[in-house]
């Protein structure tokens, strides 16, 4: 091992390159500050090699897969659709290295230096940094900690090429021919309409009776999915997953009966684990919560001061959007600047056919709030675009308080939903009331009127909407 002789000085380090790490970097950089970014793997994190990106890929060639299939709709004759799926991974597989390329290019651009290696704490002003048998410490005067997190193996699951986590499932050499999932979050959700269009049989194990969103959002993707033929089997508890060379047994236990399930794949979601372990970063006292993520402000400084953590190092939501936001503010903060984080208004999105973007209560968190509400939903059946494009599935949902008419939740299901909640969430964090929403002229046709007709039908003044009855708040319980 060869040892540096002196410390090489830095304004600001970074300790790893995924969306909020690169961020912070760049940010910090454009500032004026010499920054070292510290990458042990592949710039962009999971989310651009192993998580968003790669599954995307996979939703988006499932959507075009299903819009061939529907071309006769507009007299369009191309044929029964084909999918070369070796095709397909090349693409993936091309998307994320020139993905990665370009954060490499933009930190060049930014004079953000660029180091391989694993880092590790030997003080509050210095790091060290691995890389095979090369040895070198850098010492700072801020630290930006960006390592983020790993699925941890569910020790009752020995997974190989049929039992995947969510590293894995994107990354198939087949279609399965039948797929099972444990769970309905946003990406096994996004995964088991992708590879229901791709050719595969699905299977989804709710753990409750119900999906996890607004109610109303909830049962209408129970409806999408049974019509798109994927069996949802609730209030499922899943006992014993045994692979073979043939495929994967599962034994379950729903409303008190044991069935057993044969499949060719099955995918879980591992428990989130921070990498924080061989970081030091005990030794010099950043303060953890019971979970071992590290607990940071507003700022997303810890309690030490000078360094700063940001991403899914800092636990949930596991969102990269919640990532890069962190890591703008904490490289502005560790610059001088006034900046902060609150992610009240977050918003989530679920690749799903069609998406589902949400921000703020839903109506039955508002009502478990004590607030009194009106709530109003339009169908996109009504849409003049959506008649055009013929995706006519969804809803806009918007939650409102009654007194007020502050706008307290934005709930969308439907073609272009992960675009129209920008529009949402810029009401809820301006705190819009309902004319906020409805006063400005929208663009027709396009579903962005959707989100106006269910702004205006919450004072009965939506058009294309049938007028909604007056319902009264249900009780719940806090």
């Amino acid at each position: 091992m060869v040892v540096g002789e002196m410390a090489i000085q830095a304004d600001l380090i970074v300790i790893g390159g995924g969306p909020g790490g690169y961020h912070a970097a760049i940010r910090a950089a454009q500032l004026g500050r010499q920054v070292l970014l510290i990458e042990k793997a592949d710039l962009g994190g999971i989310c651009l090699n192993k998580g968003c990106i790669p599954s995307k890929v996979l939703s988006e060639a499932a959507a075009r897969l299903e819009d061939c299939r529907k071309n006769s709709l507009f007299g369009i004759g191309t044929g029964e659709a084909d999918l070369q799926f070796s095709k397909l991974i090349e693409h993936q597989k091309k998307t994320i290295d020139g993905l990665r390329a370009g954060i490499e290019a933009l930190c060049k651009t930014n004079k953000v230096q660029i180091i391989t290696g694993k880092a590790f704490f030997l003080s509050d002003t210095r790091i060290g940094v691995e890389d095979g048998d090369k040895y070198e410490i850098y010492e700072f005067k801020h630290a930006i900690l960006a390592a983020g997190a790993k699925p941890v193996k569910n020790s009752n699951y020995q997974e190989g090429g049929r039992i995947l986590n969510q590293l894995a499932i994107s990354f198939l050499n087949e279609v399965p021919r039948h797929l099972v999932i444990e769970g309905s979050n946003s990406i096994q959700l996004e995964m088991a309409m992708a590879y229901k269009s791709l050719g595969a049989d699905i299977t989804i194990l709710l753990p409750g009776e119900s999906l996890s969103f607004d109610s109303a959002i909830s049962k209408e993707l129970a409806r999408i999915l049974k019509k798109e033929k994927i069996t949802a089997i609730k209030a499922c508890q899943v006992r014993e997953v045994v692979e073979s060379k043939e495929g994967v047994s599962i034994a379950i236990t729903t409303t008190g009966e044991e069935k057993m399930l044969q499949a060719t794949h099955f995918f879980y979601e591992g428990k989130q684990r921070p990498e924080s372990a061989g970081l030091g970063i005990d030794r010099i006292g950043v303060k953890l919560d019971k979970e071992g993520f590290i607990l940071t402000d507003s700022q997303c400084q810890t309690s030490v001061t000078g360094i700063y953590a940001i991403g899914d190092i800092t636990g949930g939501p596991f969102l990269a959007s919640k990532a890069i936001k962190q890591g703008k503010a904490a490289a502005e903060a560790a610059c001088g600047l006034k900046a902060f984080t609150d992610f009240r208004f977050l918003p989530s999105v679920t690749f799903t056919r069609p998406p589902i973007a949400t921000a703020g209560l839903t109506e039955e968190q508002a009502l478990a709030e004590k607030f009194d509400i009106k709530t109003s939903q339009f169908p996109f059946a009504s849409n003049g675009f959506s008649s055009i494009t013929g995706k006519r599935d969804g809803f806009a949902k918007i939650v409102s308080e009654r007194e007020s008419d502050v706008i307290l939740g934005v709930h969308i299901i439907g073609e272009g939903a992960h675009e129209l909640i920008v529009g949402g969430v810029l009401g809820l964090e301006l705190g819009a009331r309902e004319e906020d929403i409805h006063f400005p002229a929208y663009p027709h046709p396009g579903f962005g009127e959707a989100l106006l007709e269910a702004a205006e039908g919450l004072g009965g003044k939506a058009v294309h909407m049938k007028p909604q009855k007056e319902k009264k708040n249900q009780v719940l319980n806090a």
